[in-house]
């Protein structure tokens, strides 16, 4: 019988793809989401109708940060993996509103932590963040880099959730890994995004707003490959009695080994933003409005993924090039925009 794997956030962008890819290979899929107004819930509700045309999906509503609710699911279903992907998105919302981002990503993470633990489960995989890096500017960026200065309190509840996460594989041996997104993009994505931003715009003659004049550089990481590497590390533990992994805290090495790892994914090949406007104008077939702002303090100028880590665990790399994922994402977005105007809508947080 296929295992059980407990997916979060299955409505969001990079939970919905690992949820379909998962019960497209044959798990067993139970998906929760608490389908919140961050953005257009209807973009959420329609990532769930195409996953409920998959075999061996199931969903349920539920708050993350709602530890009774989580309790109760925890006992009733066999998990014998989790992916917690579920967290309040956004680099410059976490300024505007930083109770959403400590219920989902503090509260919440310590009820999946908990969740696990209870449940005994095999291995928790769970979404970090190139935010963590915050005021590095050593290039390009390690897991062995200090993370101890984030620029955003969304980065801040990231790297919260790996120190958490080796607590209780310390305590509790319960084996975590931890991944360290850098600007995910492609089909499905999130209204906030750089990528369906500027789309929008373009398509729409508005201005695109570049911070730093749109010199900053980003390492944008196609969601197919974030997927893959997902895929590949959810059966694949860490162990204790292995020699500590590179990234794992503190620095220097474990005094107190745990079933702890953190992995960068991200392309390793950062474009300048000027130069992703330059792709979409081309591949959308019309000139941009630019809007040149100076750099905000939110903001970082640039990151760039060393994935070395990565492919010595899993034998894969991010590699999509840039031209492809962005054709595949205007793709997907000029049929999503024909039949959902609704959906629709810029936010007005921009992360870029």
């Amino acid at each position: 019988m296929p295992e059980t794997i407990l997916v979060t956030g299955a409505a969001g962008f990079i939970g919905f793809h690992l949820a379909r890819r998962l019960a497209t290979d044959g798990w067993n899929v139970f998906g929760i989401d608490n389908l919140n107004d961050y953005y257009d819930p209807s973009l959420k509700q329609a990532r769930l109708a195409e996953l409920r045309n998959v075999p061996n999906f199931r969903f349920e509503q539920c708050d993350i940060a709602d530890r009774v609710a989580l309790a109760k699911l925890f006992a009733a279903e066999e998990f014998a993996y989790v992916a917690h992907l579920a967290a309040q998105a956004g680099v410059a919302y976490s300024a505007l509103n930083p109770a959403a981002y400590v219920d989902a990503n503090l509260v919440g993470f310590a009820n999946i932590l908990e969740g696990c633990r209870q449940a005994r489960c095999r291995h928790l995989v769970y979404a970090s963040s190139s935010s963590v890096y915050g005021a590095n500017t050593r290039m390009p960026l390690r897991t062995t880099d200090r993370v101890d200065e984030p620029l955003s309190l969304y980065g801040a509840t990231k790297k919260s959730n790996e120190l958490m996460a080796y607590a209780y594989g310390h305590l509790f041996a319960l084996p975590a890994t931890g991944l360290r997104f850098f600007t995910v993009y492609g089909p499905w994505g999130r209204p906030d995004m750089a990528v369906w931003l500027f789309t929008q715009a373009i398509l729409d003659g508005q201005p695109l707003r570049l911070f730093n004049f749109g010199r900053m550089r980003r390492d944008f990481t196609y969601i197919d490959d974030v997927v893959e590497a997902a895929v590949r590390l959810i059966q694949s533990p860490a162990d204790a009695a292995a020699a500590p992994a590179a990234g794992a805290p503190p620095s220097p090495p474990l005094s107190q080994p745990a079933p702890y790892r953190i992995y960068n994914v991200g392309n390793s090949q950062p474009i300048e933003i000027l130069e992703l406007v330059d792709h979409l104008e081309k591949i959308i077939g019309r000139r941009a409005k630019r809007e040149l702002l100076p750099m905000r303090p939110i903001d970082v100028l640039e990151t760039f993924a060393d994935s070395s880590d990565l492919a010595r665990a899993t034998s894969f790399t991010p590699r999509t090039p840039i031209e492809d994922g962005l054709r595949s994402f205007v793709d997907w977005f000029r049929k999503y925009r024909q039949g959902n105007a609704a959906a629709i809508g810029g936010d007005p947080h921009s992360v870029t």
